[in-house]
């Protein structure tokens, strides 16, 4: 038997050219072991035939900004697996067109699209998504939520439909539908590199750090001191690299996925607020489906988000090297960036610096804003109950699934 190829982002791309893009990512993203050309085009080739076999009810454009088969595999937030399963599940009633790499839309602009009619479904970070949604912005407080584990829990809650749910379907037409969940610290650059690993909040006071389109993000960072500047993605790499910014403010498993790693130092395990990358869909295109497609979409979501429980956090450990002493095959190992804890003492610290809680005044007219938005909830405060509910320290393979629209 000849050696096999390979497999290159040329060779992807001529086999997308054949058999087309949607096949040929689902195929790969369902390989196991080293990809090559002959291996993902026979792939390919099957899951073409598969999806050609029916006569689809509706075609979805799958805006996924900049997500790919590849980098799927880093950041489990399960996209491509979502896609598939919706075909599968409806029987090729429902054609998912699934376009990533930013081809049809990106992080900041994906949201955008979908309320446009442009694409049907989008994942882009809820954080990037609030500026055309500012209802997102309810998932941003600083240290609402305690853990992974309690972000979990929220979006499986049925106060979920309420208290965030029910208000982006009513003020921006956005059906939220599942997300991975991780909380976002500061990606120190290489300036950091012969420093001794961060154990103190006061170490990164007076640090120039990226921002990302959050728009309560800013109020966190700029309580602490951390000096939030924004800055164009394409020049963010090259500033952390020179040590023109001191780091950027995203969650571990970005930093691994958007190929930060060899620019950085120290990942420091702020916890300060969300890193939701989620999926949605525009409302109406959910309405116009028949009942029982419906619920099949509402099944999948449910199984996505229990996709990204389990799956995402094997990879932050197997893949991306999110702890303090990570495997030698995972990103951060290869790239020497050491993960920074903090302490539970200087976690509390920083929650007195910034959080809504301790500090309420500046946080105040975005609450009064949000609340009037929620249709007369004290969102912040209510969500922030509900991320309690569970103790502390619970792992996030023991929060419990719930069907959140059915018990609402």
């Amino acid at each position: 038997m000849s050696k096999e190829t390979k497999l290159d982002r040329r060779g992807f791309l001529r086999i997308a050219g054949r058999y087309g893009l949607t096949s040929t990512a689902l195929a790969a993203a369902g390989m196991v072991g080293p990809l090559t050309f002959e291996g993902l085009a026979r792939a390919a080739s099957q899951t073409a035939d598969a999806r050609n076999a029916s006569t689809p009810l509706m075609t979805l454009k799958f805006g996924a900004s900049g997500f790919n088969e590849s980098n799927l595999k880093i950041q489990e937030s399960g996209q491509l697996w979502f896609a598939q399963e919706l075909e599968r599940r409806t029987n090729g009633a429902l054609k998912i067109e699934f376009i990533g790499s930013n081809q049809i839309c990106n992080q900041l602009d994906c949201v955008k699209k979908a309320q446009q009619g442009i694409v049907d479904i989008f994942s882009a970070s809820t954080q990037n998504s609030a500026g055309s949604a500012p209802y997102y912005n309810v998932l941003d407080f600083a240290y609402m939520f305690p853990s992974r584990a309690a972000q979990h829990y929220f979006f499986y809650h049925p106060k979920s439909e309420k208290l965030f749910r029910e208000p982006m379907r009513k003020r921006h037409n956005i059906q939220f539908l599942y997300t991975h969940c991780e909380l976002r610290g500061l990606m120190l650059g290489k300036k950091f590199a012969n420093r001794p690993t961060v154990t103190t909040i006061e170490e990164l006071a007076g640090t120039k750090n990226r921002v990302t389109g959050t728009q309560l993000g800013r109020i966190a960072m700029q309580l602490m001191n951390l000096n939030p500047v924004p800055i164009a993605w394409e020049e963010t790499l090259d500033g952390l690299k020179q040590g023109l910014i001191d780091g950027a403010e995203t969650w571990m498993g970005a930093a691994a996925y958007a190929n930060m790693a060899p620019v950085l130092a120290q990942a420091v395990d702020l916890k300060f607020f969300c890193g939701t990358e989620h999926t949605a869909m525009n409302n109406a295109t959910f309405e116009k489906l028949p009942p029982a497609i419906q619920d099949i979409v509402m099944e999948v979501a449910y199984d996505a988000q229990q996709y990204t429980q389990r799956e995402q956090e094997r990879a932050l450990v197997e893949v991306v090297g999110a702890v303090l002493d990570p495997g030698p095959d995972t990103v951060f190992a290869k790239n020497g960036v050491r993960v920074a804890t903090l302490s539970d003492a200087e976690i509390l610290k920083a929650e007195k610096m910034c959080s809504p809680e301790y500090r309420p005044e500046p946080w105040a007219e975005w609450r009064e804003r949000l609340n009037k938005m929620s249709g007369g909830h004290d969102v912040y405060k209510e969500i922030f109950m509900v991320a309690r509910e569970i103790p502390k320290d619970t792992p996030v393979a023991d929060v419990k699934p719930q069907r959140w629209w059915q018990s609402a």
